[in-house]
């Protein structure tokens, strides 16, 4: 029987097995190669209260069964899902794309977590060259910052641990701050766009302070747990005096695909919507495919065999890596 990692109960963490649904026409099924850990979230919803969670966020799998209504894709192909952490993936062909013949699954697995903040890129106001910081130089923040690197933007990171902002300076990050830069009269009132992937309560009021009147501050990253005792009136303070448009960096704030235009369904909503998820999805898969970011040495594998170790040891901090995957092949 196949095996999937599974939250059975608050902190807890098993493999786990499981049975495979009926394929239906729209699908397509096949053994997985490789899952990303996105490991805020997971250890998030592993704190929470609604369980079993079967968790997963990115992955890559061979494709061998393939539904009756399915045209173009063949067995044989290696495809990206957005999957959970299984021996087998199985999802409506649509929602899949092929890898790039000379990529590897676990760079390719890194398109889901590059996707996060290229909503943000999408929908925000500033321009090509105007100033923007990432607060956070984890896994989202880390490929937040190329993102807005590769469409032109001047980037800084602003990441209070040091080794987090050598791993975003090998990465080709050039600008990276221990903290946000409020006392440099170069980037005060300069700032276009703060993009918090932090979380924290903190950066998000300094990104209130830093930014130029009418800047954005988009929050991409979700806090948790309160990391001080901050009040919310000094950034209502913040927000009200200099102008500051703050809003959420939610992910799916665009389709999921995009569609042409159809006279019929104007007031269905997202009717030839000029951007969507898996457009982010496919430009960061080809921006990764390029060698835009520089990754040696940044990706840790490891075996799905011991999850509750696993998470341990993210926890615990003892992943240097800031991108961790699944080795499925592991367990043939």
């Amino acid at each position: 029987m196949p095996k999937e990692v599974v939250f059975p109960a608050k902190s807890a963490f098993a493999l786990l097995d499981y049975e495979d649904d009926p394929l239906a026409a729209d699908e397509i099924r096949g053994t997985t190669v490789a899952t990303l850990i996105s490991q805020g979230t997971e250890i998030g919803w592993a704190n929470g209260d609604d369980f079993p969670i079967r968790p997963g966020y990115s992955a890559v799998f061979w494709v061998e069964e393939v539904g009756a209504d399915v045209e173009g894709i063949e067995v044989g192909e290696l495809r990206f899902c957005m999957g959970h952490h299984r021996q087998t993936q199985q999802c409506a062909a649509r929602f899949t794309m092929p890898v790039p013949a000379d990529m590897t699954p676990d760079v390719a697995l890194l398109t889901r977590l590059m996707g996060v903040s290229m909503t943000t890129l999408m929908t925000t106001k500033a321009r090509t060259g105007d100033k923007v910081i990432v607060c956070g130089a984890g896994p989202v923040g880390l490929l937040a910052a190329h993102n807005f690197i590769i469409g032109g933007y001047d980037v800084s990171v602003v990441e209070p641990d040091a080794l987090r902002r050598s791993q975003a300076e090998q990465t080709g990050v050039t600008k990276t701050f221990a903290r946000m830069p409020l006392d440099d009269p170069e980037f005060v009132g300069k700032v276009a766009l703060v993009v918090d992937c932090s979380g924290h309560e903190a950066a998000v009021l300094d990104g209130c302070k830093i930014v130029r009147k009418r800047g954005e501050v988009v929050l991409v990253g979700v806090p948790w747990r309160p990391y001080t005792d901050l009040k919310a009136h000094e950034v209502l303070n913040a927000v009200f005096f200099n102008f500051v448009e703050l809003r959420s960096g939610w992910e799916w704030d665009v389709p999921i695909l995009s569609r042409d235009f159809v006279w019929e369904e104007l007031l269905d909503g997202y009717n030839n919507a000029p951007y969507s998820t898996f457009g982010g999805f496919e430009r960061a898969m080809r921006w990764l495919s390029e060698r835009r970011v520089k990754l040696d040495g940044l990706i840790a594998t490891v075996s799905p065999s011991n999850p509750a170790e696993v998470y341990s040891d993210i926890i615990d901090r003892n992943i240097r890596e800031p991108f961790i995957v699944y080795d499925w092949e592991s367990l043939s």
